[in-house]
């Protein structure tokens, strides 16, 4: 196969970690991988850029995110995930600057939904990723935190990824996701790669983003 696959990650840099793992794992389940050799090379731009976690996100802060996937084009990658959702916001204003072809998450995720038969989910994530609807699918009620909530959950975000108290934002956000899935939410949409770490252990139905781009990694690599 041969395939060279960039990643732009550090964002968070655990949750960059984590995919990478994944990939990893799944490819030698799915029976892909016969020898060393058979792995692909993949490229991974682990960027310092700042958490999109404010209702508002400037250029100065997208900057760079634009930087780090025009460095992976140049490397001559074949596509590229970004392991950040926030950042699938712009994922056209972000395509349109390099011509290496990105991982569209939000359709990733929405045949996700469709294929599972969930009628009813939360969806948590950054204030912007909830607002804006990034994950909202046509024929799925979509439970959406409070403003309180999105506060809260920002919060966690900022903080696990600071390495404050990680178990504390764990049950933070655990917290939240059990009072919608009380009131009838069939899955939790962890539409944030940090939750997506936070939470990979807990025992409630859930849709983990981290596996959806593994998922979608594979078959990229695989097609």
């Amino acid at each position: 196969m041969n395939r060279k696959i960039g990643v732009l990650g550090g964002i968070g840099p655990e949750a960059t970690g984590e995919f990478y793992n994944k990939l990893i794992g799944r490819l030698q389940e799915k029976r892909l991988i016969k020898t060393n050799g058979d792995f692909p090379q993949i490229v991974i731009n682990s960027i310092p850029a700042p958490e999109l976690i404010h209702d508002t996100i400037s250029d100065e802060e997208l900057h760079p995110y634009m930087q780090g996937l025009k460095e992976l084009d140049k490397f001559g990658v074949d596509f590229i995930v970004m392991v950040c959702n926030t950042i699938h916001l712009y994922y056209e204003k972000l395509q349109n600057e390099i011509k290496t072809p990105i991982l569209d998450l939000r359709q990733e995720l929405k045949n996700t939904l469709k294929q599972s038969g969930i009628k009813s989910n939360l969806i948590i994530g950054t204030p912007n990723t909830i607002k804006q609807g990034l994950y909202r699918c046509e024929g799925v009620n979509s439970f959406e935190p409070t403003e309180k909530e999105m506060r809260q959950l920002s919060e966690a975000i900022f903080n696990f990824n600071r390495g404050i108290d990680k178990q504390k934002q764990i049950d933070k956000v655990r917290k939240i996701c059990q009072k919608y899935l009380d009131m009838k939410a069939e899955a939790v949409v962890l539409g944030c790669t940090e939750f997506a770490v936070m939470l990979d252990n807990e025992n409630f139905p859930k849709i983990n983003t981290i596996d959806v781009l593994a998922e979608a990694a594979i078959k990229k690599f695989s097609g």
